[in-house]
């Protein structure tokens, strides 16, 4: 696998396994392609020997079809957690049955797919239900495809811990529905392990594999871990479940991507852990890192960084 095409490997996780193949191979051998609508917002991976990114949209079936042609497999790592009905069908269930056509047509037979846990065609969210039908339009026959099934996944710049560290900073108390959901979380750089190891292993096609931490936590203590860490733990107020939908519908409507929306509530109704039916990260020779060994010195930086920009506002007004 020397000649990969990553889709969505600008992303926090495409971020990772950029770094990880580019370190993995010493800067020679693979040859990996980044696709992104806007080439100069990705410079940090064009510094990266081996890796060309490419300014091109992957919802362009000529454009796609450029893209994955001479390719030995496709990484795709494109997805959403907010949008309407038409956005989770657009990226989660047209994206991949357009790459499932594109691959066929090029002879590109194998695949690594990152889906998500919880994923069932009668799953509560659109979110969940899109992520099945996009596993399911992949399962044609002639493609090699590998399934990735993580929990939420933290590290450095996650759109999760980091968060609700940012959010306790400024907030005295954090109103939060869904406090008793479950999740599983798991370390970003074992998910880009996974994803090379799947690459490299042409036992894994035609399986799917749960990425989880050793250790499930309710979102209530993975909020407050985050307070704690970064350095101002607040209160965690639960919100009955009307008046979080209520909040949810709240943050939908403003400006920007919302910080919850309901069907990220819907998803919650579903535990965002291993099942324990399918194989996972020790199926492929990996041993989950515990939350508690990288997450504490993470948001223990950022909770610094964020004290000392707030105490140069202050110094500096105007």
């Amino acid at each position: 696998m020397n000649n990969i095409l990553i889709l969505g490997g600008s992303g926090f996780v495409g971020s990772a396994l950029c770094e990880k193949l580019v370190r993995r191979s010493g800067g020679g051998g693979e040859r990996i392609t980044v696709p992104s609508r806007r080439r100069a917002q990705v410079k940090h991976l064009q510094t990266l020997p081996t890796v060309e990114v490419i300014e091109a949209s992957v919802h362009d079936d000529a454009q796609l079809a450029r893209l994955v042609a001479g390719r030995d497999a496709v990484v795709n790592l494109v997805a959403i957690l907010h949008g309407s009905a038409a956005d989770f069908e657009r990226v989660h269930v047209a994206l991949p049955s357009r790459l499932a056509k594109a691959c066929l047509a090029a002879g590109v037979q194998r695949i690594v797919h990152v889906s998500a846990l919880g994923v069932d065609a009668n799953a509560p969210s659109m979110y969940l239900r899109s992520k099945a039908a996009g596993e399911a339009a992949l399962q044609q026959p002639g493609l090699a495809v590998t399934m990735l099934r993580p929990s939420i996944i933290f590290g450095p710049g996650d759109s999760f811990l980091n968060l609700f560290a940012r959010l306790q900073s400024v907030f005295p108390v954090m109103p939060l529905a869904g406090t008793t959901a479950r999740f599983q979380p798991v370390w970003v750089e074992d998910v880009a392990e996974a994803i090379i190891r799947a690459l490299n292993d042409p036992a894994t096609a035609g399986q799917t594999y749960e990425c989880a931490g050793p250790r499930v936590y309710t979102l209530a203590e993975l909020v407050r871990l985050a307070g704690r860490w970064s350095g101002h733990e607040r209160p965690v107020l639960a919100l009955p479940d009307a008046l979080g939908r209520l909040q949810a519908r709240l943050m939908e409507m403003m400006p920007g991507e919302p910080l919850m929306s309901r069907d990220n509530i819907l998803s919650m109704q579903v535990p965002n852990v291993a099942s324990g039916h399918l194989p996972g990260l020790a199926q492929l020779g990996i041993e989950a890192t515990p939350l508690e060994a990288i997450a504490p010195g993470m948001l223990a930086a950022t909770g610094e960084l964020a004290r000392l920009s707030r105490w140069r506002a202050g110094s500096h007004p105007g």
